[in-house]
């Protein structure tokens, strides 16, 4: 093959990679940020009618539920006995069904058990197109938030079009944020149940990519050791990996409250429905900037450095939301924090992650730490949720919004303090040229 064959061929890998990553996070990004929004909806509204400990079970529990599977099923399997691509499609077909019978619904019960399936198929997705893209990637260090990147795009676009075709009619567009306005359609919680769908058929043409047009990644039978996610777990020996594991633990709990709590309290301070997804879209817009200076910000900070300040974001973004006298517009832009407490702290962990795991094990390394990430974070934010919104909610009053992002600020506060004193970059060259 001449360099220029190998370059086009590359070239041809990573456009793959791209469709790749915009289709997953597109699959996500439809239904999870309004999910709160219509599950505690007024069921005389078109919502559900769920509490907050129901939210948080179906949300934050079912989605830990599928990421402690996920080292057994996708990391397994992906490693040793099937390639990740056709794993992917396999796995996106079945939760694309799964979604499509979800979304009619109607008890606390069938969508409990359905999405604890759906996230059992889902979450073990996140780690498998992470870990393909580094695979893929010439310089994953430099090149990944790139990628990576394009899942932040899809985000804002499902968040933006969805609003604008289906909650709201006589659309106009204006210069200021957020660029449209409109006649909000009646019943907007039951048409946001409408995302589930769209979800759900997105999720079926993507399986469909997967298993035609992604590369190829043998997995690797000829490994020394059978159970590709034990050697990942043996992972947390190490220094750096177990402080990282357990600032992250503190942050994906805090991270999980983002996600069953932001469209309730944007609501709860007077943003209609029609913008909450615009208005949680900008954190996104904020993580595309972040990414695109990922790279370098680490080969010229480092590992610890960068989370460290993605860590403190966390601290900053709820200290903001805690604040609850500011003026709406401030708590709305203050989502532009998220972006770069995403990219700083999660992004640059998942690259750490690759770099010190062995070759033979990425895939079921990039799942373990998904298992924190999604799983035994999650699993404890899920009741802690419920707990905490009642110990924040006076007798015959309102959750006290207050009080509550500023408890998670706090752990934030923890985090970053827990990195910045252990944390040390056990890389080989911790600052590459």
């Amino acid at each position: 093959m001449t360099d220029s064959t190998a370059i086009e061929t590359r070239r041809h890998v990573d456009l793959r990679l791209y469709v790749m990553m915009f289709l997953q996070y597109a699959v996500y990004g439809l239904w999870l940020p309004i999910a709160a929004r219509f599950l505690s909806a007024d069921r005389a509204v078109g919502g559900l009618g769920f509490s907050d400990l129901q939210i948080g079970m179906i949300i934050a529990v079912a989605g830990a539920i599928g990421a402690l599977s996920a080292p057994f099923i996708a990391g397994q399997i992906a490693d040793r006995y099937v390639a990740p691509a056709r794993c992917l499609a396999v796995l996106l077909a079945v939760g694309g069904v799964v979604k499509f019978v979800t979304a009619y619904q109607t008890s606390y019960a069938a969508w409990l058990w359905l999405s604890i399936a759906y996230a059992v198929l889902f979450m073990p997705t996140l780690s498998l197109t992470n870990s393909l893209a580094l695979g893929h990637l010439p310089d994953p260090k430099r090149q990944f938030p790139g990628v990576r990147a394009v899942g932040t795009i899809a985000w804002i676009t499902v968040a933006w079009a969805f609003p604008m075709i289906w909650l709201q009619s006589d659309l106009q567009f204006r210069w200021l944020p957020p660029f449209f306005t409109g006649q909000d359609l009646a019943n907007a919680p039951a048409r946001m149940i409408d995302s589930v769908r769209v979800a759900g058929a997105v999720s079926l043409g993507y399986a469909l990519f997967c298993w035609f047009v992604l590369p190829r990644t043998p997995p690797k039978r000829e490994a020394a050791q059978t159970l590709a996610f034990t050697k990942a777990f043996a992972l947390v020996r190490r220094p750096s990996f177990a402080v990282l594991v357990a600032a992250t633990l503190a942050v994906s709990i805090i991270h999980c409250f983002y996600f069953v709590q932001m469209s309730k309290f944007l609501a709860a301070i007077g943003l209609a429905d029609a913008y909450i997804m615009p208005a949680m879209s900008l954190g996104q817009f904020a993580e595309i900037l972040a990414l695109a200076v990922l790279g370098p910000v680490l080969a010229r900070l480092g590992f610890r450095t960068v989370i460290t300040l993605g860590a403190m974001c966390y601290f900053l973004k709820y200290a903001f939301f805690g604040t609850t006298q500011l003026p709406l517009e401030v708590i709305v832009a203050a989502q532009l924090i998220h972006g770069f407490s995403f990219a700083f702290f999660f992004a640059a962990s998942f690259i750490y992650v690759d770099r010190i795991a062995p070759p033979d094990t990425r895939y079921s390394a990039q799942t373990v730490f998904m298992l924190v990430i999604l799983g035994i974070g999650p699993l404890v934010a899920g009741p802690l949720n419920g707990w905490l919104s009642g110990w924040c909610t006076p007798a015959g009053g309102r959750l006290d919004y207050s009080t509550f992002w500023y408890i998670a600020a706090a752990v934030g506060l923890a985090a970053t303090v827990l990195v910045a004193v252990f944390f040390r970059d056990e890389t080989a060259a911790a600052t590459p040229p």
